[in-house]
């Protein structure tokens, strides 16, 4: 449990594929320093892309499911699970804090999906800390996401660790797993753009990120995009710090960024291949 006054930092994760739940690489090994390095929370809340629905929840179990939402993967991806606790009466104070708009307590339909486990089972791996999640409303347009995300800053004084887990360009249709740590230029473009105002004073910008001539490609859907603008949201006006960055597939950012961290950490490109 943080000490009272300490504000927990928050980050967004580029998840990429759920196969990173199993491997050892740079990005899984940046994961793994953010969590040894950031306060101990008393909970972890998770905006993952993976929880995309048509309205605004909170999950409020006491022991959330594991979800393998996903399929045509390895069998051993299948059989991890994340059995961390949930904490209901975390769940009440989001609905709380997020008054007027409603949110939901979900006691039964979701838990924690692959958004969510594949990266704390690195950046947490014994499971003991408890985790909620919040969903994607799809049909809240960016605005009212940013200001949900606003709402929950006061988490971050009550000992609760925020993540967003996304991609900050996600775009399946267009993998190419023959470039392997690469990106094709419209995603490195789109990145660039998003990593330059994420370092502003002002992060919530990348928002307005729709006007570029790239945003179509990069964002296809919003549901990988949206947990970056909570994260954004929850800065302020402070300055998100890039925590690892890179490719993959030629459609897929893996930039990860943290706000409010002790002592910012970046995965070293020379651990072991993905």
């Amino acid at each position: 449990m943080p000490s009272p006054g300490t504000r927990m930092p928050a980050a967004f994760i580029g998840h990429g594929s759920p196969m990173h739940a199993l491997r050892a690489n740079r990005y899984t090994e940046a994961w793994r320093e953010f969590g040894r390095s950031a306060p101990r929370p008393r909970a972890i809340l998770v905006i993952s892309a993976h929880w995309y629905t048509n309205v605004t929840a909170v999950t409020a179990m006491a022991r959330p499911r594991t979800i393998h939402d996903f399929y045509g993967f390895p069998q051993e991806l299948y059989d991890l699970t994340y059995p961390a606790p949930g904490l209901p009466e975390l769940a009440e104070e989001v609905a709380d804090l997020t008054k007027p708009q409603w949110v939901g307590c979900d006691v039964d339909s979701w838990g924690i999906d692959h958004g969510t486990w594949s990266v704390l089972r690195h950046a947490f791996p014994e499971a003991s800390i408890p985790v909620l999640q919040l969903s994607l409303n799809a049909f809240q347009g960016f605005d009212q996401h940013l200001e949900l995300g606003r709402r929950l800053r006061g988490l971050r004084d009550s000992g609760v660790l925020i993540i967003g887990s996304g991609n900050v360009v996600h775009t399946l249709a267009a993998l190419d797993h023959t470039r392997a740590e690469e990106g094709f230029d419209w995603a490195r473009r789109f990145d660039d753009a998003a990593r330059t105002v994420l370092q502003s004073t002002d992060p919530t910008g990348v928002a307005a990120l729709t006007g570029h001539r790239d945003f179509d490609n990069a964002v296809p859907t919003p549901d990988h995009f949206l947990p970056l603008l909570y994260v954004a949201a929850l800065a302020g006006d402070e300055p998100l710090s890039l925590l690892i960055d890179g490719h993959q597939a030629g459609s897929m950012s893996m930039a990860a960024y943290t706000v409010g961290m002790p002592a910012e950490t970046v995965g070293s490109p020379s651990c072991a291949g993905d």
